[in-house]
Protein backbone atom coordinates (compact mmCIF):
# COMPACT_ATOMS: atom_id res chain seq x y z
CA UNK A 1 0.00 0.00 0.00
CA UNK A 2 1.24 3.48 -0.87
CA UNK A 3 0.29 6.99 0.16
CA UNK A 4 0.62 9.75 -2.43
CA UNK A 5 1.55 13.05 -0.76
CA UNK A 6 0.60 15.76 -3.25
CA UNK A 7 1.59 19.43 -2.98
CA UNK A 8 -0.17 21.95 -5.24
CA UNK A 9 0.98 25.57 -5.60
CA UNK A 10 0.17 28.39 -7.95
CA UNK A 11 2.66 28.78 -10.79
CA UNK A 12 5.35 31.40 -10.20
CA UNK A 13 3.83 33.59 -12.91
CA UNK A 14 0.42 33.69 -11.15
CA UNK A 15 -0.27 36.25 -8.43
CA UNK A 16 -0.88 34.73 -5.00
CA UNK A 17 -3.05 37.23 -3.09
CA UNK A 18 -3.60 34.80 -0.22
CA UNK A 19 0.15 34.32 0.14
CA UNK A 20 0.67 38.10 0.04
CA UNK A 21 -1.96 38.57 2.77
CA UNK A 22 -0.27 35.99 4.99
CA UNK A 23 3.13 37.58 4.34
CA UNK A 24 1.80 41.01 5.32
CA UNK A 25 0.09 39.64 8.44
CA UNK A 26 3.28 37.91 9.55
CA UNK A 27 5.13 41.20 9.10
CA UNK A 28 2.64 43.00 11.33
CA UNK A 29 3.21 40.34 13.97
CA UNK A 30 6.91 41.17 13.96
CA UNK A 31 8.20 38.45 11.66
CA UNK A 32 10.19 40.82 9.48
CA UNK A 33 12.55 38.26 7.95
CA UNK A 34 9.82 36.69 5.77
CA UNK A 35 10.75 37.09 2.10
CA UNK A 36 7.87 35.30 0.40
CA UNK A 37 4.80 33.25 1.31
CA UNK A 38 2.96 30.97 -1.07
CA UNK A 39 -0.30 29.29 -0.13
CA UNK A 40 -1.38 26.05 -1.75
CA UNK A 41 -3.03 22.77 -0.95
CA UNK A 42 -1.83 19.41 0.31
CA UNK A 43 -3.55 16.12 -0.43
CA UNK A 44 -2.91 12.57 0.75
CA UNK A 45 -4.33 9.68 -1.22
CA UNK A 46 -3.96 6.11 0.01
CA UNK A 47 -3.56 3.68 -2.87
CA UNK A 48 -4.10 -0.06 -2.70
CA UNK A 49 -1.12 -0.43 -5.02
CA UNK A 50 2.38 -1.80 -4.47
CA UNK A 51 3.75 -1.16 -7.95
CA UNK A 52 5.46 2.25 -7.80
CA UNK A 53 5.43 2.72 -11.57
CA UNK A 54 1.68 2.09 -11.78
CA UNK A 55 1.06 4.34 -8.76
CA UNK A 56 3.17 7.16 -10.30
CA UNK A 57 1.16 6.97 -13.50
CA UNK A 58 -2.16 6.90 -11.65
CA UNK A 59 -1.31 9.88 -9.41
CA UNK A 60 -0.16 11.95 -12.41
CA UNK A 61 -3.42 11.16 -14.20
CA UNK A 62 -5.51 12.07 -11.14
CA UNK A 63 -3.68 15.37 -10.74
CA UNK A 64 -3.93 16.34 -14.38
CA UNK A 65 -7.56 15.25 -14.80
CA UNK A 66 -9.07 16.51 -11.54
CA UNK A 67 -6.88 17.68 -8.68
CA UNK A 68 -5.10 20.65 -10.27
CA UNK A 69 -5.82 23.44 -12.70
CA UNK A 70 -2.89 23.05 -15.11
CA UNK A 71 -3.30 26.60 -16.39
CA UNK A 72 -2.44 28.21 -13.03
CA UNK A 73 -1.10 25.43 -10.76
CA UNK A 74 1.93 23.17 -10.53
CA UNK A 75 2.20 20.04 -8.43
CA UNK A 76 4.72 17.66 -7.00
CA UNK A 77 4.17 14.39 -5.21
CA UNK A 78 5.97 11.64 -3.38
CA UNK A 79 4.93 8.07 -2.77
CA UNK A 80 5.39 6.68 0.73
CA UNK A 81 5.05 3.01 1.65
CA UNK A 82 2.62 2.21 4.44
Amino acid sequence: MLIAQIKVLLKESVLDPQGQAVEKALGTLGYNNIEKVRVGKYLEIMLAENNREAANKQVREMCERLLINAVIEDYTFTLVEV
